[in-house]
């Protein structure tokens, strides 16, 4: 019975302090936009390089090397 003396207050400010915590989420704007970062994960944020030529003289002479090579 004794221990009750000290449970009960210490979950009343267990409690108080989840409650200020909460308001302070809503407040900041935490819960605003729940759909955006659910729907995020299913698209790619980041595209594939893919090697620029700038003419199609490069990619000839870049074949050509590598036949030599070999």
């Amino acid at each position: 019975m004794e221990s009750l003396y000290l449970l009960i207050p210490i979950a009343l400010v267990f409690v108080a302090i989840a409650i200020k915590v909460l308001f302070w989420a809503v407040k900041s704007g935490q819960y605003d936009d729940l759909d955006t970062e659910a729907h995020r994960i299913l698209f790619d944020d980041i595209k594939p390089r893919q090697p620029r030529r700038d003419s199609e003289g490069e990619a000839e002479q870049d074949a050509q090397r590598r036949e030599s090579d070999s």
